[in-house]
């Protein structure tokens, strides 16, 4: 009996005693696959190696399934991991069926062909949850073919990385109808890494961005300036913006759901470097209702961004009514504290039969250190 069968054996005897969650899939596989080797997958370079693992999950009311791939380079300069993890359609999966994945509990083999390669799987599935482990097959005539155009004869593990990312021909050609820089066969791979496919390109197009810049696209890509992002801010009114407020906004954590909330409690629309500023400072819905509970409601965005600067939150302005200093203005508490009057302070006062000191002699006290102290 050999080790892939011992391992298909073995998954199937614990995977009857009880369901497996796809979390406990992977410990599960993380044990097995110490204890039963997997085929290798060999390099066009006799010194490289590498075997891959996989998971898949079936979820409800999910159209695409969400597969993840690891996968461990072996070479003699030491060990390489990468790991994958993305939705696709399972009809692009050739030779598995809804029945075998949604089984009590099957044996299944199955690929998926990207024009850089083919990936061949092989493993178990129960119950909408599959693992196993895979090969991967290189295409030589893709290889070739972009040798032809240009860019270099891919190694066989980079053809792992631009199948891995299902970056081809497709998503070349769209980059050279758009107008786009030529990209290097370096730069294709790090597009396909950071997220950057063709879907995202014709999004971009979509709401009138073509960069041009290959360097750009990948940089919004990281900054995590998705479509969805762009199309949610497009609905709000902010249509047409530079790529570079575009991650701006997003580095600074401005997001369509902060500004809808804004607009929810009364707020007008602002501009983007104003949204910006009030992220920046700290204020959040949060801090506005809590606000609002303790009457200080529909404070104008200046005073709100005045009071979190310095330092006027809800739990300060309760020590205040606590020790009978009830609705005070904004710009008294701000003063207050900017002086260091602070709960404890006002309380040591009361302790020593100071109990009707006005908020300006507690300043003036506080300002010489506290007499009382």
């Amino acid at each position: 009996m050999n080790s892939r069968t011992r391992f298909l054996q073995t998954f199937e005897t614990v995977s009857k005693k009880k369901p497996i969650r796809l979390v406990a899939l992977l410990g599960l596989l993380a044990l097995l696959w110490a204890c039963y080797p997997v085929a290798d997958t060999s390099y066009s370079n006799p010194q490289e190696s590498g075997t891959g693992q996989w998971l898949i999950e079936y979820r409800t009311g999910e159209e695409k399934v969400q597969i993840t791939m690891r996968y461990e380079r072996k070479s003699e300069k030491g060990s390489g991991f990468s790991s994958h993890g993305f939705s696709i359609d399972p009809a692009r999966f050739s030779g598995l069926t809804r029945e075998q994945a949604m089984s009590g509990g099957t044996h299944v083999q199955f690929q998926l062909k990207r024009d850089a390669g083919t990936f061949n799987f092989e493993g178990w599935f129960k119950e909408g949850n599959g693992s196993g482990h895979f090969t991967f097959t290189p295409d030589r005539s893709f290889a070739a073919e972009l040798n032809s155009q240009g860019y270099g004869l891919p190694t066989d593990v980079q053809l792992l990385s631009l199948a891995m990312s299902d970056t081809g021909f497709a998503l070349i050609n769209e980059l050279k109808t758009q107008g786009y820089e030529r990209p290097t066969l370096d730069q294709l791979i790090a597009m396909g890494n950071h997220g950057v496919g063709i879907e995202y390109v014709q999004g971009l197009k979509s709401y009138g961005y073509q960069l041009k810049s290959i360097e750009y696209l990948v940089k919004m890509r990281d900054h995590g300036v998705s479509l969805k992002f762009i199309g949610e801010m497009a609905a709000l009114g902010y249509r047409n913006l530079e790529p570079e407020a575009l991650i701006r906004i997003r580095d600074h954590g401005v997001t369509p759901a902060f500004i809808n909330e804004f607009v929810a409690a009364g707020y007008p629309q602002l501009s983007v470097e104003e949204w910006i500023t009030l992220r920046d400072h700290g204020v959040s819905t949060d801090y506005v209702r809590e606000l609002d509970k303790l009457g200080y409601s529909r404070l104008p965005l200046d005073q709100l961004r005045q009071m979190r600067d310095h330092g006027v939150n809800p739990q300060y302005i309760q020590e205040l009514r606590r020790l009978g200093y009830d609705k005070v203005p904004v710009d008294q508490l701000i003063r207050l504290r900017d002086h260091g009057v602070t709960g404890s302070f006002i309380q040591k006062m009361k302790d020593r039969g100071h109990t009707n000191l006005s908020l300006d002699e507690l300043i003036n006290l506080r300002d010489r250190g506290g007499v009382y102290e």
